[in-house]
């Protein structure tokens, strides 16, 4: 009986699906997503939009704006 629980219990483990990694790297205002054959992916490391036309001119692909892109603010010193 323990093994038959054994079993499902790793089963039910190894069904369940991955995790998603976070796509948007909130340190840069713009992202590029990339559309290849097999995958899509989405790119985060500009600085601006002219930029990421620049990088994406002749693939397929475009610009946006990073959603989670956020300036952070410096603490006050007293």
């Amino acid at each position: 009986m323990r093994a038959l629980l054994w079993i499902v219990g790793i089963g039910l483990i190894c069904a369940t699906a991955p995790a998603l990694a976070q796509t948007y790297d909130p340190n840069y205002p713009v992202c590029m997503q990339v559309i290849t054959l097999n995958a899509n992916y989405i790119d985060c490391r500009y600085v601006s939009l002219e930029q990421c036309k620049a990088s994406v001119s002749g693939r397929a692909g475009y610009c946006l704006a990073n959603p989670y892109f956020g300036k952070r603010l410096r603490p006050r010193r007293y």
